[in-house]
């Protein structure tokens, strides 16, 4: 039989990057599930929609089965394991994210880390899964998520690969805790980039918004290194490999 995978992401269920990652895990053999956002719902964090009725609608063409849902990653994903879905799967998946999801600050306002989160939190193995894109290649995306760039479709093709098997691998092991794989590639990713465990950087920001004509902008800037350290999530994409990071989130806060 089978193993399925539910995926979710938070760029919206029309994207390229989405849809690629769908072809890679029905490559690997997986029954493939879909619940994710309408449309874009990016630096949302664990956020639920707590003071509105949430829509679901059927997604037709899209995996064995796919809903496209009016909410948040945390709502696609609760939704579908408690509502849409006849059996738990055997792995959640989120991703491909449109830009990298390293250092600790943007990984407490991902979207697509929430979304795996929120798939551990049913003791259900997670995995979080980001492209790293060169500035003016995220600004094409971004503007036009349905297409992905010929040039990138080799590296986004890799990544996408890479993290079906990274989630095939995880069926059938022990699941304790609260972990979540959150997995960075870089823009150049190929068949062939290593792989390192990693540490997400820890990064000050300070002001993420610039004064604009009705108040406040949103301005995203990289910030200020805490503590560099080489073995950072950020450290091992700049060094042009692949990050994995294990969020242990049952271990916050134990000595």
């Amino acid at each position: 039989m089978k193993p399925t995978v539910l995926l979710t992401n938070d760029d919206g269920i029309g994207t390229a990057f989405l849809h690629a990652l769908v072809a890679a895990c029905q490559a690997e053999g997986f029954q493939v599930k879909i619940a994710a956002p309408s449309g874009e719902r990016s630096w949302i964090g664990r956020a639920f929609s707590r003071h509105r009725e949430v829509t679901v609608a059927a997604y037709p063409g899209l995996g064995d089965e796919a809903w496209s849902i009016d909410g948040t990653p945390s709502d696609c994903v609760n939704i579908a394991l408690g509502h849409l879905l006849k059996q738990k799967p055997d792995v959640v998946l989120s991703g491909v994210n449109i830009g990298f999801n390293a250092t600790m600050p943007l990984c407490l306002s991902s979207g697509t880390l929430a979304g795996a989160t929120e798939g551990t939190a049913w003791g259900i193995p997670a995995v979080a899964c980001s492209l790293d894109l060169e500035q003016s290649i995220f600004e094409r995306v971004h503007r036009t998520s349905a297409e992905c760039p010929p040039e990138l479709r080799p590296h986004l093709a890799a990544a996408c690969q890479h993290a079906a098997r990274f989630a095939k691998a995880l069926v059938g092991q022990p699941h304790r805790g609260l972990e979540v794989h959150s997995l960075n590639y870089p823009a150049g990713v190929t068949d062939t980039t290593p792989m390192e465990r990693a540490s997400p950087a820890l990064v000050r920001h300070g002001s993420l918004f610039q004064p604009s004509a009705l108040g406040y902008r949103f301005a995203w800037n990289d910030g200020e290194a805490i503590e560099p350290d080489q073995n950072s999530d950020l450290a091992v994409l700049e060094r042009g490999r692949i990050s994995h990071t294990l969020y242990d989130f049952s271990q916050v806060g134990r000595s």
